[in-house]
């Protein structure tokens, strides 16, 4: 039994949804950090807890929606396939927080972020056998040019350590994973609802990642709750909005929207993070910040006159 055929979106739809899944994302930095300031939590057990959150509000979302069903057909038919993209997607956070941790804020990001569309572009070009149009790969260059300005040059990003080599590998593995995540999720998304392949990939990336903290803060003696209110609501937050409706935005995007098209799209997250910390967290953005804002957001604009309408599955 096959799932119904799902409505192919215009072209445009899907991008905004992936756009707003970037903006989403943008936000967590920041709140990491309030966080942080706010408790001793490790980074892998405020993982542990977004993730939780993040299957709880989707649990809640698939009994009122009567979606169980499309879970299971999801699972029966390509339930391999969503289980890699889970371990992916776990694989991208996890490994972006640690590249975060050794080689700096502004560097994880810029290689984590800047590699995916580069990796896309060429497997792309390796599957069809034809060079990428010159469209394509002037984007590209746009949009990480722009990711350069903007993470290592823009301010908004406290530096948080030293560059290191293996900094620089976790962070290339952290973006590999994201990019491999989008390629491999896609074709699942045009057959199946947004809503059950977040609900399925999620489920799956606290399946990872709750064991990951509780073993990692018992092995490390590290805090594992706290009973400041604020602490939790941002966790709610960072479970429930940056995870649950940031992926459920990502995959219906990824519906109409080419994986590669995806993948830039989202770096309107570094902007979006470098904007919030100058607006509410008093940090400076200097002309490179803006130049490189406004060139991410050239290319993404560029996007929607590429996208071409996938055929429904």
């Amino acid at each position: 039994m096959t799932a119904s055929p799902t409505r192919v979106a215009p072209r445009w739809e899907g991008l905004l949804l992936v756009c707003a899944a970037g903006v989403v994302w943008g936000t967590i930095g920041p709140a990491v950090a309030l966080v942080g300031e706010y408790s001793d939590l490790p980074v892998l057990v405020m993982g542990a807890y977004r993730a939780v959150a993040a299957v709880a509000v989707m649990a809640v979302v698939v009994l009122a929606g009567r979606q169980v069903a499309g879970c299971r057909r999801l699972l029966r038919a390509h339930g391999g396939r969503a289980v890699a993209v889970g371990l992916l997607t776990a694989a991208f956070q996890m490994l972006f927080f640690v590249a975060v941790l050794a080689t700096g804020v502004s560097v994880a990001t810029v290689v984590a972020m800047g590699i995916p569309p580069v990796l896309l572009l060429v497997l792309h070009a390796v599957r069809d056998r034809r060079a990428p149009s010159p469209a394509q790969a002037t984007t590209v260059g746009v949009a990480l040019t722009g990711l350069v300005l903007v993470s290592l040059l823009g301010g908004g990003h406290a530096p948080g350590g030293e560059t290191t080599t293996t900094g620089v590998l976790v962070a290339l593995a952290s973006g590999t994973s994201y990019a491999l995540s989008a390629e491999v999720g896609a074709p699942l998304t045009q057959t199946y609802g947004a809503v059950p392949v977040a609900t399925v990939t999620l489920s799956v990336v606290a399946l990872a990642l709750v064991p990951l903290g509780v073993v990692s803060s018992t092995v490390l003696g590290q805090q594992r709750t706290t009973d400041d209110p604020r602490v939790w609501s941002l966790l709610v937050y960072l479970g429930v909005v940056t995870m649950a409706l940031a992926y459920v935005l990502l995959f219906a995007g990824l519906r109409t929207t080419p994986s590669g098209t995806v993948v830039v799209a989202t770096l309107l997250e570094p902007v979006t993070a470098v904007l919030i910390a100058v607006a509410f967290l008093g940090e400076t953005l200097t002309p490179a910040g803006v130049v490189g804002s406004a060139l991410v957001l050239l290319a993404i604009a560029s996007l929607g006159r590429q996208v071409e309408e996938p055929e429904p599955k």
